[in-house]
């Protein structure tokens, strides 16, 4: 048994032979072939008197070696010696009609498959971090962000179609008009002690022993998502309630007219809730003071504040039918909560007085966008493969998404260029990228509800790169989740990354790639959760349940805080999911039956 004569094989065959010995059968032909001469077994049975030399399956048996292996036909074509009795010829009819049948069928448990020629796409990690930098740039010249419906994110939407163009697709920039917040100026937060036993004022010239304790805006404290205005100064003396962890409605009850404060460990209350009870029971304002997340992680020992973001129909629902715009929602770290809880709640004297200035405008639309890159197939069925643009509106954003916008713009790079060496695609292919994601999926929601019909009879796949990256500090976390709500496309990204780790085994040592299968109903512990932009594509398609690929990676305990940087910022774990998604697609664009 030679190359030559194993090369005369298909691939089918070759994946025959290697599961016969107990051998993985993933990659590529030529991996198959050299797989079989490294394990070639010490006695190959010879074929029979009508063999061809072109069937080959390799055997061992006690009649010595030859020069041939050989196939199951030939197998059933050896003389059996001794006596064979009707039920032994039973038998044998049956097995022959079995290994018919199966080599006709060719089950996937037998390890027939069909023969994809899975050639993995290149990834430039230098470039995929300059597609990163260049929108890190476009952030808010004080905020850093690029939050959806400001000049910031229309930039950096601006920024990608041109990338498109320059790549030489096809371009598309749509926009829509939804329900969007807008930080408006730079917020102030402050406690003050009023000096005299608390009857000095706290500013002016007779300001007399009173202490202004300021809290610094995106480090101490971050505005949340669909937060209202408020001009509570010093002189107002806004009263503060203590809430507990916001489970006790009684505490609520009491809190009208006051600004809440709620510590967020222990009970798991969302934001959405915390916010519609502060409408229902008319509340002037909310904070909430980060006790259990990050905690000790990224800043000394303290619990960085982070954005969240909340359901604004839910919240409106509670508030009688209208947006409450005057209803302020902040978040502070746990050092900064707990000066507040010592000046106000724990007090030795003068309790604390509060100024909370917020300008923000919650009750209008505002425009995003999605912009588009499409390399046009021979026929209308199509792959889209998307991540978001935006960013909350107080950090860079690197790894939440500028990693997965930067993999997105890799992908269509890498593309393009294999259409112009190998041609027109049998499927159509659009790289998409999302606003509006951050405060509740607006930019892929309005997509898919924009294209309702063409999705539902054209859609092959929708591809999800969302914070697809490993921190630089791999101690923290060296997973990258791959996963799908189809079998058959699992079972394509386990062939592939089988093929990926064989031919990088750097990266394959570097990082634990793990895959799953998610094919449950919305909402069941098996089913693909509906939080992020693969969710409109998978269960908001009417009377279809839409097919995603997905992947997250690790380590990012920066998630929607200030320290979203590029100083982390790991463009080589990105190779991971652009290689092995850009694979998929790349063979989903030429393989129309696939």
């Amino acid at each position: 048994m030679d190359e030559a004569s194993l090369s005369q094989n298909t691939v089918a065959q070759l994946k025959v032979l290697l599961s016969e010995q107990g051998l993985p059968v993933g990659g590529k032909k030529a991996d198959l072939i050299a797989r079989l001469l490294a394990n070639r077994p010490t006695k190959l049975l010879a074929p029979g008197p009508s063999s061809s030399a072109s069937t080959t399956l390799a055997l061992e048996d006690d009649l010595g070696p030859f020069d041939e292996p050989m196939s199951v036909m030939m197998r059933m074509k050896l003389p059996l010696y001794g006596p064979i009795n009707y039920g032994m010829a039973v038998a044998i009819g049956l097995a022959f009609l079995m290994i018919s049948a199966a080599l006709i069928v060719q089950p996937s448990w037998l390890g027939f498959e069909e023969d994809y020629d899975y050639q993995l796409i290149d990834f430039d990690p230098v470039q995929t971090q300059t597609f990163a930098q260049n929108l890190v740039n476009l952030g808010h010249p004080d905020w850093e962000g690029r939050m959806s419906g400001t000049q910031e994110e229309a930039n950096a939407a601006q920024y990608i179609i041109s990338e498109f163009a320059s790549m030489g697709l096809q371009t598309q920039l749509n926009s829509f008009d939804v329900p969007m917040h807008k930080v408006e100026s730079e917020p102030s937060l402050r406690i003050c002690v009023q000096g005299f036993g608390g009857n000095s004022p706290c500013e002016g010239p007779l300001a007399v022993g009173s202490v202004i304790t300021e809290f610094q805006h995106r480090v101490d404290y971050v505005i949340q998502g669909f937060s209202g205005r408020s001009e509570f100064t010093f002189q107002q003396d806004v009263q503060l309630t203590d809430l507990g962890n916001g489970s006790d409605d009684a505490l609520w009850q009491t809190a009208g007219g006051t600004v809440g404060y709620l510590r967020s460990g222990g009970s798991k209350i969302g934001n959405t809730l915390m916010f519609s009870k502060a409408a229902e029971y008319n509340l002037a304002g909310l904070i909430r003071a980060n006790k259990d997340y990050n905690c000790g992680m990224i800043e000394g020992n303290d619990c960085v504040p982070i954005f969240k973001g909340s359901r604004i129909d839910d919240v409106t629902a509670a508030n009688g039918g209208t947006i409450p715009s005057d209803l302020p929602f902040i978040a502070m770290s746990k050092d900064a909560g707990e000066i507040l809880e010592t000046t106000v709640f724990n007090a030795s004297g003068p309790q604390g007085v509060l100024e909370m200035i917020i300008d923000v405008t919650n009750d209008e639309e505002q425009t995003i966008y999605v912009p588009c890159g499409i390399i046009e197939g021979k026929s209308t069925e199509v792959v889209i493969i998307g991540g978001h643009h935006d960013t909350v509106y107080h950090a860079q954003g690197a790894v939440d998404d500028s990693s997965g916008t930067a993999s997105v713009m890799e992908m269509a790079r890498q593309m393009s260029m294999i259409v112009n060496e190998t041609g027109t695609p049998e499927r159509t292919i659009h790289y998409c990228t999302w606003g509006g994601e951050e405060e509740g999926l607006y930019g892929s929601r309005a997509y898919v509800n924009a294209n309702q019909n063409f999705l539902k009879e054209n859609l092959r796949l929708y591809v999800n790169l969302d914070m697809n990256h490993v921190d630089s500090d791999t101690a923290r976390g060296n997973s990258v989740s791959l996963f799908t709500n189809n079998r058959g496309d699992y079972e394509h990204m386990e062939r592939i990354t089988n093929l990926y780790e064989k031919e990088n085994p750097d990266m394959a040592e570097r990082y634990d790639i793990r895959l799953s299968l998610l094919d449950g109903d919305q909402g069941d512990p098996d089913g693909m959760p509906y939080n992020s932009d693969h969710g409109p594509f998978v269960y908001d398609l009417e009377g279809k349940r839409g097919r995603a690929v997905v992947c997250y990676g690790s380590g990012s305990w920066e998630y929607h805080t200030y320290l979203d940087t590029m100083d982390r910022f790991n463009a080589e774990s990105l190779g991971v999911s652009i290689t092995i998604y850009g694979t998929y697609v790349r063979m989903l664009a030429y393989n129309a039956d696939a």
